[in-house]
């Protein structure tokens, strides 16, 4: 059920992810749901951030000790395996949750990711020899500009906005 609202979240958005979507993409009999999550959908919700979370932070660990343009490029190319699978339809559940929660739970949790993600890109950075202060400033600006680009790129329907980020990035990155 976590994954399928990672996933939902992630297609759809906030408010179009109900409790009954989550059960037909999961496949999970009714009764479970409010088993597992008794306090509703800002419980699942929750756990679907943080399984989103976390599964950034793995991926990153993937490059570690490589150089900062590995690294950033392994960050594109992992938005970039995101947005084409889904043929334009998906981007990031986090973002999602950040642009439609009223919840301030929901939304520091959703802050605490994203810092999460910035702090793991800069100490890659820094390991592989940048600057602390130059290795955070692009950490910040790869999570920013690439949370933008998937979103202005499912908007417009094309990779082209991605890609022209991805390479200011790169150019960016030593």
């Amino acid at each position: 059920m976590i994954e399928s609202t990672v996933t939902l979240l992630a297609m759809r958005g906030l408010q179009a992810t109900a409790f009954s979507d989550v059960l037909a993409h999961s496949g999970a009999p009714r009764g479970s749901i409010y088993h597992h999550f008794p306090e509703g959908k800002e419980q699942l919700v929750d756990a679907a951030l943080e399984l989103a979370g976390e599964r950034a932070l793995r991926v990153l660990d993937t490059v570690a000790g490589q150089p900062p343009k590995a690294v950033t490029a392994h960050f594109l190319d992992v938005w970039r395996e995101v947005l084409k699978r889904s043929g334009l339809r998906a981007g990031c559940a986090v973002l999602a949750v950040t642009v439609a929660a009223d919840s301030p739970d929901l939304l520091d949790h959703a802050a605490s990711i994203f810092r999460a993600w910035r702090r793991r890109l800069a100490e890659l950075y820094v390991t592989a020899g940048m600057a602390e202060a130059d290795a955070i400033r692009l950490a910040t600006t790869l999570v920013a500009a690439s949370e933008g680009a998937v979103v202005v790129s499912r908007a417009e329907r094309s990779l082209e906005p991605f890609e022209l980020v991805a390479q200011e990035l790169l150019a960016a990155t030593p």
